[in-house]
């Protein structure tokens, strides 16, 4: 049962790509929540997901767009705002991916090319959607633009190779975008540090299953579902949060701040 939280809201949800993902919950929850929206992923992503599927079920449109050409983006960010019939309340950034992580490449023997390219899909992106946005004047004062990070950006976890990097980054892009747009157009920017999830982009890092365990075993609360996830982002869409910006907002049942269980003692 929804609160209304987003009634009247428009928006674009990128990255949902099957029922497992953070932005197909998130797509769901914010139609539960009184809020529009258009869905958007890559060409190629579409064909592996069932995008359609999710469309129908939220009454929603789909504009197809690759998050690293910006006149994709800016493309995207024009139908959205005539689709929905007015300017944008909230934008989801849930976008990740590594060629070295699904090469097989370690970290220390990465290509470069590939780390290229991860770099603009799983960070880059993040400043062309804030900038396509920002210089179409899209958004609707107290907006919200929420992207997904890892705690790796933070801390070391040798498997998450380069990704890790990737959202050191797209931390940064949400603090230094976040106060042009909070000055000049009282946008809100943050990032959401998530558990480790069982989606389908998060299964493809090497030792998955045992990390989540573990996370689950550290964090007093629990490891964050994809749902819980969802739930939070909606408060940071809704207007009971219009003071929060530039922050990385750690949701993860507390694995941030524990330097060790009892449980994990107890596998000792």
């Amino acid at each position: 049962m929804g609160y209304n939280l987003l009634k009247g809201k428009r928006g674009i949800i990128f990255g949902a790509l099957d029922e497992n993902s953070i932005a197909w919950k998130t797509a769901q929850t914010v139609h539960d929540e009184g809020g529009t929206f258009v869905l958007t992923n890559a060409p190629i992503a579409m064909r592996m997901g069932q995008i359609d599927e999710l469309a129908k079920k939220t009454g929603s449109e789909i504009i197809p767009a690759d998050a690293t050409s910006v006149e994709d983006l800016d493309n995207l960010v024009a139908k959205a705002v005539e689709i929905l019939g007015g300017k944008i309340d909230f934008v989801l950034h849930s976008i990740g991916m590594s060629v070295n992580v699904r090469k097989g490449r370690a970290y220390t023997d990465e290509k470069y090319d590939f780390t290229a390219k991860g770099w603009d899909v799983s960070a880059l992106s993040f400043h062309k959607v804030l900038q396509s946005l920002y210089k179409a004047d899209a958004m609707n004062e107290w907006g919200s633009v929420v992207a997904l990070t890892y705690m790796a950006a933070q801390r070391t976890f040798p498997d998450y190779n380069d990704m890790a990097d990737n959202k050191a980054y797209l931390e940064s892009v949400a603090r230094s975008f976040g106060y042009f747009f909070g000055k000049e157009k009282k946008v809100r920017v943050n990032t959401i540090s998530q558990s480790p999830t069982a989606t389908t982009a998060g299964q493809g890092v090497k030792g998955f299953d045992g990390f989540i365990s573990y996370a689950e075993k550290m964090s007093p609360l629990g490891n964050a579902t994809a749902q819980d996830c969802a739930d939070y982002t909606v408060t940071l869409f809704s207007d009971l949060t219009r003071k929060v910006t530039m922050q990385n907002l750690f949701h993860d049942g507390g694995f941030s701040n524990t330097g060790v269980s009892q449980e994990v003692i107890a596998k000792f």
